[in-house]
């Protein structure tokens, strides 16, 4: 499967190794786009504080607490992931981690969980000096997994080894985690997610899920892990998004979904559009977008400068058009019109 590279924003800015040897001209068109890309960065962060601080306002103000008890359930779960995903692209964006004031302590994990030790060591412990180095401690850091059923713990231990001669330290660096200093290891998340979007059960049921299973997780620490899942997953979504725009014929269909609106408190009708490959191609591939209307300007939007069949149903209604039109715009390299089909 052919994967395409894709620019993102989130990735800290690197300047080229060849900075030195570059002309006025080079340099001044560097400067541009440079100032370019602080200029949407600082926008995007502007803009994440703002809904963030909408977010906490309703989470945790007072007005929260005059909504019934069954309302404020329905909203806590989606808030707490929308809270999670937000501070995740922050950090992102401006390389340093959300602080950490006021963050409640996490709690040992149970000691009678089973626990299996992973251990991380430099790959030489024989100093540049010349002299072997001597082991003088360790740090452990426990990662809570869990098999359908059966909660476990990984225990990663890195040693500490110096060398007495030159007092060098070296230990082995940290592993790669999805949530870096997060409790869950990656089966643990791979369950909550498919449990959530393919099992549809939502996260209140899954705590008493893993209650039964001898440690109940709250639905707001499985909220967040899903809100940071989400951004962690974008790369994977954009790498699909490239692999079905290459394909000349597309299916898509729209479903309405009921929108959270935490400021009214109530809820309003949005859309999730989905594409996907037809079943016969080779690849099988689906992605869904999210819209807050029916319009077919948000599949132009999706498909950019796609060039294809779209095939879609001929619902009534003035937006049918539009959405008939976006594949129709579009002609292939040999000048001939691509004619949307109807099922």
């Amino acid at each position: 499967m052919a994967v395409a590279v894709f620019q993102r924003h989130d990735l800290p800015m690197v300047l080229p190794a060849n900075l030195h040897a570059l002309d006025a001209d080079a340099l001044r068109q560097l400067l541009i786009a440079q100032d370019r890309e602080l200029t949407w960065r600082q926008t995007k962060i502007d803009q994440l504080t703002h809904e963030l601080s909408l977010h906490k306002r309703w989470r945790f103000g007072v007005k929260t607490e005059r909504l019934p008890l069954e309302q404020a359930q329905l909203f806590e779960e989606t808030v707490e992931a929308d809270l999670a995903a937000m501070t995740e692209e922050l950090e992102q964006l401006s390389g340093k981690p959300a602080s950490a004031k006021g963050q409640a302590k996490r709690k040992p994990l149970p000691p009678d969980l089973p626990r299996t030790e992973i251990h991380n060591e430099p790959a030489s412990t024989l100093c540049a000096c010349g002299c072997q180095m001597k082991r003088i401690g360790e740090d452990v850091a426990e990662k809570l997994d869990y098999t359908p059923g059966i909660f476990s713990v990984e225990r990663h231990v890195r040693g500490k080894w110096v060398c007495q001669a030159c007092e060098t330290l070296v230990q082995a660096p940290v592993p790669a985690h999805v949530i870096d200093k997060g409790l869950p290891t990656t089966g643990l998340l791979a369950q909550v997610l498919v449990a959530k979007y393919q099992d549809h059960l939502p996260l209140y049921r899954q705590e008493g899920i893993f209650g039964r299973a001898g440690l109940a997780i709250p639905q707001s620490t499985l909220a967040q892990w899903v809100g940071q899942m989400g951004v962690q997953l974008q790369p994977l979504v954009d790498a699909l998004k490239a692999e079905l725009l290459a394909f000349p014929v597309l299916h898509a269909d729209e479903t309405p979904v009921a929108m959270l609106d935490p400021g009214a408190g109530k809820t309003h009708r949005a859309y999730l559009w989905s594409y996907s490959i037809g079943a016969h191609d080779p690849v099988r591939a689906v992605i869904y977008d999210f819209a807050e209307s029916r319009a077919g300007k948000h599949a132009q939007d999706f498909l950019a400068d796609w060039r294809g069949t779209l095939v879609c149903d001929d619902y009534s209604g003035n937006v049918a058009a539009e959405v008939m039109l976006c594949a129709e715009r579009r002609r292939p390299p040999s000048g001939r019109s691509a004619q949307p089909s109807r099922t």
